[in-house]
């Protein structure tokens, strides 16, 4: 009983159910480590193996969904990663014995790869390759890439276990409630994608329940001569008393697995919220109808293929693009977004820069994790009634993948052409913190988003037609606390498509200087972000409360000595900003001034007689 593909060749084949959601109605604490309870409680996982065995598995799969170094760390658990799989791997064996088989459970990293994230493929690679060993050390049949959202770092895996292994392999990518992959890959190309992975089960599991993988299923199984997998969620989870309970009753799951069955499914499992008594069901509905296996002949997707697009050249992209690719100097100016519905002191604001000779208007997009008007609308309302150009920040808090590609194709069909592509505050930092944040990506990934959308391709690689011209920014701290990891990050942005660079408020020119002869070799316009100080108030407030700011002691010695006069405070603030602005002049392209408190008098007297 250990061929796990002879056992395919000869009936539909039935995995466990949910593992996670199993030890959570078994009392684990939903903020514990599941995959650790193979070391301190080994005895509750085996009895779920047994369970799901005695309800008529053919197959288990091992406690290490989550067992890799990102997810363990957390935890603080990564120097036992061997050890969480190895042992995961031992308690399903000698549950299964020879009788049933035992499937090496994989999960996605966690972390984003290439292009989305700051991890190369080859990287992802060995890092699958460190759960891979310790399973097949441990004795399993077979080894299932499960719930992945990204068909290429699924990829990854599989390429991972081919270069150790001739294990069988199930890869498993996992859907929204449209049948789509959820960075909105349709199932034809999502099938096309699985399939030229080269394992020998794909399918789908985890997100949703049967009703869409059975649709699913009906449409890819014509397309493909492969095994495939479906896996469905109990339902939906509700939230009852604090707990959540999955709701889809093992009756419902026995009457589509005969619906599986006949339409052409292989493998057949449950995911979140399946228990032993799912499996029973599902086993006994089987049974009943003792299906005869056979594969459809595969049918060619024709899939169209776009001509391959040219991205607009980078001074045609935007005003400013033009400006700093013919050498110009510019001058950004910093505006809030209101905290309601009325823009009209911003946009009065913004002419008057307009006419002052400001080059663009820079706006935040909530800051310091603050609730105020989309930044987007702002800078649209500015573009159309005022006429000057923006930059608007993009931030990755509030927005998963398929949003953030949603919004930025909207932004530029609205004419917004210049973005700088921010991470974002996290949520504690505002007034709401326990608001949560998305952060599917970073700045890094977001700036290959970016990049993607400008060579005429969406996330997950498909044509959108008629490619963005976005100008593509990014930020950089010269007096970061950890300033080699600032260092690598931009290197990363750079290498994703990054076109210039904005700093943090800069305070200290010597640490700016010694921090530009280390990236000059990029070759990118830098604009300096300058912050005309108010008071001693507001450069103890910059210092100590504004992430990636720091405020040199001598300056905030300077504005001590004039801080019983306001006049005097606002004077010597400017006078700091110029004497910066004349020590760093020649390293730089540009200057973003800060107009603290919306005032622009601050502004017009930092930037008097620079140009």
């Amino acid at each position: 009983m250990r061929n796990f593909k002879e056992l395919l060749s000869q009936k539909v084949v039935l995995f466990d159910g949910g593992m996670g959601t199993e030890l959570y109605r078994r009392g684990v604490f939903i903020n514990r480590c599941f995959e650790e309870i193979n070391i301190s409680n080994p005895e509750l996982v085996q009895q779920i193996h047994l369970d799901y065995k005695n309800a008529g598995a053919d197959v288990i799969e091992t406690n290490t969904f989550g067992a890799n170094r990102f997810k363990l760390r957390k935890f603080n658990l990564e120097d036992k990663l061997y050890e969480i799989v190895n042992k995961g791997a031992d308690l399903a064996r000698k549950v299964a014995k020879d009788e049933i088989l035992v499937a090496g459970s994989i999960g996605p990293l966690g972390v984003q790869i290439e292009p989305l994230g700051p991890i190369a493929r080859e990287e992802a690679q060995d890092f699958f390759t460190e759960i891979i060993k310790p399973l097949i050390d441990g004795g399993v049949d077979l080894l299932i890439f499960e719930t992945f959202i990204n068909i290429d770092e699924l990829r990854q895996a599989v390429i991972a276990a081919k270069k150790i292994t001739d294990l069988p392999i199930v890869a498993q990518i996992t859907i929204d409630e449209d049948g789509n992959t959820l960075i909105g890959t349709s199932p034809e190309t999502t099938i096309e994608e699985l399939v030229s992975l080269g394992a020998d089960v794909v399918g789908v599991n985890c997100t949703v329940g049967p009703r869409v993988m059975l649709s699913w299923l009906e449409t890819v199984r014509p397309l493909t001569d492969l095994p495939i997998s479906v896996m469905p969620n109990a339902g939906k989870p509700k939230n009852i008393d604090g707990r959540n309970i999955y709701l889809a009753s093992p009756e419902y799951f026995a009457e589509y697995a005969k619906l599986f069955v006949q339409s052409g499914a292989n493998v057949i499992g449950g995911c979140c919220g399946t228990a032993p008594e799912h499996i029973k069901s599902m086993s006994t509905a089987i049974q009943a109808l003792r299906p005869k296996i056979s594969f459809k002949s595969i049918q060619k997707i024709d899939i169209k293929v776009e001509k391959k697009v040219e991205p607009l050249e980078k001074q045609k992209k935007s005003r400013l693009a033009n400006r700093l690719c013919n050498g110009k100097f510019v001058k950004f100016v910093e505006l809030l977004s209101p905290r309601g519905v009325d823009a009209s002191k911003e946009i009065q604001k913004a002419r008057e820069l307009f006419y002052y000779g400001i080059d663009v208007i820079n706006i935040p997009d909530g800051p310091r994790a603050s609730s105020r008007m989309s930044a987007l609308s702002l800078a649209v309302q500015i573009q159309r009634e005022v006429g000057i150009e923006t930059v608007l920040h993009f931030v990755c808090r509030d927005r998963n993948v398929i949003g953030i590609q949603s919004d930025l194709l909207g932004a530029y069909a609205l004419g917004i052409k210049n973005i700088l592509a921010i991470t974002g505050d996290p949520p504690k930092l505002g007034s709401y913190p326990d608001a949560t944040g998305v952060f599917d990506v970073d700045s890094i990934g977001l700036v290959n988003i970016l990049n993607r959308l400008n060579h005429g391709l969406d996330i997950a690689g498909y044509s959108i037609g008629q490619p963005t011209g976005f100008f593509i920014g990014v930020a950089a701290n010269p007096v970061a606390v950890n300033l080699q990891e600032e260092l690598n990050r931009l290197y990363w942005k750079v290498d994703a498509g990054a076109e210039f660079i904005v700093t943090q408020p800069i305070f200290d020119h010597r640490s700016f200087i010694s921090f530009y002869k280390q990236i000059e070799h990029y070759r990118l316009p830098i604009i300096a972000g300058i912050w005309p100080l108010t008071s001693l108030r507001n450069a103890e407030f910059m210092n100590n409360e504004v992430p990636g700011c720091y405020v040199p002691e001598t300056i905030i010695e300077r504005m001590r000595k004039v801080a019983d006069s306001k006049e005097k405070s606002l004077e010597e603030g400017i006078k700091i900003a110029r004497e910066i602005i004349s020590e760093i002049r020649s390293f730089v392209q540009g200057l973003q001034i800060s107009a603290p408190f919306g005032r622009l008098d601050s502004v017009y007297q930092t930037l008097d007689g620079f140009d």
